[in-house]
């Protein structure tokens, strides 16, 4: 019972057979006490007379007058508070007289003589309505008629009220069910619009929030709700559209300012190599500054690369797409690593045969590069770094361990933004831009696969999975 359908069909039903359960209990009292008030009325017509002829004796030899009497009209005569005389009209001449047993005769005896008819269970006889008053030679007369007519006719009526209740409770729920559901089709087209738009990528990049409710009528709660609901949308359209407007402004920022910073760099580093290739000597200090001056214009080289990257990728510029050998693209980025690295221990672990993804194989170097820079870097000297390839499905595992000391939990998304650094739980090297894993995800996105990190004390490993190409390309011999 979760849905809100549901909920009010069983509330309505509930609250129907509350009020049929009413309708019948009062119905049921109330023909119970006109039957019965039938039957107190034949009791006082009858005013003892069948009770007073039982002290005489017919013709035939049998006690009471029956004339008019209805079958199973039952009298007594009591005299100092003892049954002298019983019988029951039977409709036939010569039946025995009841048998009273010690229990009857006690509850007989025990009825006021007030003319106040009571309802009596007698074993022999089960339930009757009695009647006891005053006879004329100081005894009680006591006449009765036996309820079971009455409870029949209750049963009856009990039985005929649950088949139409049950009925009508049946019919109702159909009804309901299909009343309910259409008068709560504005609440699922609302919710219907909230999963389309919960569903559109909100995140990033340019958004069209499309979607509006139909049903906007002002005198319905739900028209209410649609129309603060199409207000709340176009807020946050607008909102999703003046950020992309800003982001892009930024992206295009990046890209010129990188564009333009490449030809200063450029004229920059030459004019540094001409000066320290200068035949004449240079005071060492100032080759010192010189060699500092090119050292550095050649790290903000390589950050306005970077920088241009993500740009195109931000602009959703296609990458170069065809077969590319993971395995041979993890070897030369392996030995790249161990050059740049020789304090490092380095491991690698390739599978059987040569497996292929559909990419841009520079860009998919760059990332494996980054990758392994990054678990140098941030790694003392001495440490073991892992880069393991194998197929994982319909997808190629590639994954970087080192035995470093960890990332902390905090900053696992954190280390994929841009210009982020987990300095506080690694050992911070110069010359990093804070990009390298950022270039990673980027790229990473853009060939259709995922980055991950999982980091503990000892041990961090970055898991990267790219989809296999459609066919792989001949082994090499």
């Amino acid at each position: 019972m979760r849905t809100l359908r549901a909920r009010l069909v069983t509330g309505v039903l509930i609250l129907l057979a509350l009020a049929c359960a009413a309708v019948g209990l009062t119905g049921t009292a109330a023909l119970q006490r006109v039957l019965t008030d039938q039957v107190d009325q034949r009791l006082a017509a009858d005013g003892g007379r069948f009770a007073a002829s039982l002290e005489h004796e017919d013709e035939f030899g049998d006690r009471g007058d029956t004339r008019g009497q209805s079958v199973g009209t039952f009298a007594a005569r009591l005299l100092d508070g003892q049954v002298t005389d019983a019988a029951v009209v039977s409709g036939r001449p010569g039946d025995p007289s009841p048998t009273l047993d010690s229990g009857d005769r006690a509850t007989l005896a025990a009825l006021p003589a007030d003319g106040v008819a009571r309802t009596v269970e007698l074993s022999a006889l089960d339930d009757y309505r009695l009647r006891a008053i005053p006879g004329a030679d100081g005894d009680v007369m006591v006449t009765g008629l036996p309820m079971e007519p009455v409870e029949t006719a209750v049963r009856r009526l009990q039985a005929f009220e649950l088949v139409l209740f049950g009925a009508v409770l049946a019919v109702t729920g159909v009804a309901g069910t299909v009343w309910v559901r259409l008068s709560l089709r504005p609440l699922r087209q609302m919710a219907a619009t909230a999963r389309r738009v919960a569903e559109l990528p909100l995140a990033d990049g340019e958004v069209a929030l499309a979607e509006r409710m139909t049903d906007t009528d002002p005198r319905t709660e739900t028209g209410q709700v649609g129309a603060a609901l199409n207000r709340m949308l176009g807020h946050v359209g607008d909102a999703l559209a003046r950020r992309h407007a800003v982001e892009q402004r930024l992206r295009d920022f990046a890209a010129d300012a990188s564009h333009e910073l490449r030809t200063p760099l450029a004229a920059i580093r030459g004019h540094v190599e001409l000066a320290l290739r200068r035949g004449e000597p240079i005071p060492e200090d100032l080759r010192h500054a010189l060699t500092r001056i090119d050292a550095e214009s050649g790290r903000m080289g390589v950050l306005v690369d970077e920088l241009l990257l993500l740009a195109r990728l931000d602009a959703g510029r296609p990458l170069a797409r065809q077969d590319v050998d993971v395995t041979r693209l993890a070897i030369e980025a392996m030995a790249d690593a161990q050059a740049a690295g020789p304090g490092h221990h380095w491991r690698l672990e390739l599978p059987a045969e040569p497996v292929t993804v559909t990419g841009d194989p520079s860009r998919l170097h760059q990332v494996v590069a980054n990758l392994l820079t990054n678990a140098r870097v941030h790694t003392p000297a001495g440490s073991t770094v892992t880069l393991v390839v194998r197929e994982h499905g319909e997808e190629v595992e590639l994954t970087v361990t080192d035995d470093g000391p960890g990332i902390p939990p905090a900053l696992h998304q954190a280390i994929f933004e841009r210009f982020s650094r987990a300095d506080r739980g690694r050992t911070r090297a110069s010359g990093s831009t804070g990009l390298g894993l950022a270039i990673v995800r980027e790229v990473t996105m853009a060939h259709g696969g995922t980055v991950e990190v999982d980091s503990d004390p000892g041990r961090t490993t970055f898991r990267l999975l790219l989809p296999i190409a459609a066919e792989h390309p001949p082994v090499r011999e």
